[in-house]
């Protein structure tokens, strides 16, 4: 059985067991999240919301949380003697998928 979810403007297709990195979620490490935002139940029996599931919910446990790997913005402007540099790191959640609720 999976499940579609929408988390951090984006969507997610889980696995019961499967490791997942979302964007920041509050909570901390063993802290357990409900997603309530399903938008497809798929398997045997399958459910498609309209936007959402009714009654669908997915369970996770926060693994970590985290930030990613630094990247460098750079900005340049031609012949106007104009340009910055700033660096940025995005922070993520890591989430073990423990149950989908259909």
């Amino acid at each position: 059985m999976y499940a579609i979810i929408e988390t951090g403007g984006k969507q997610v297709k889980v696995v019961e067991g499967q490791e997942i990195f979302v964007e920041k979620v509050s909570g901390e490490a063993n802290d357990s999240i409900t997603f309530e935002k399903v938008l497809f139940v798929g398997g045997d029996d399958v459910k498609v919301g309209a936007p959402y599931v009714e009654g669908a919910t997915v369970t996770a446990k926060v693994a970590k949380q985290g930030r990613q790997k630094k990247i460098t913005v750079f900005k340049f402007k031609a012949k106007k003697n104009y340009h910055r540099t700033q660096g940025h790191r995005q922070p993520y959640t890591k989430l073990v998928i423990e149950k989908i609720n259909a």
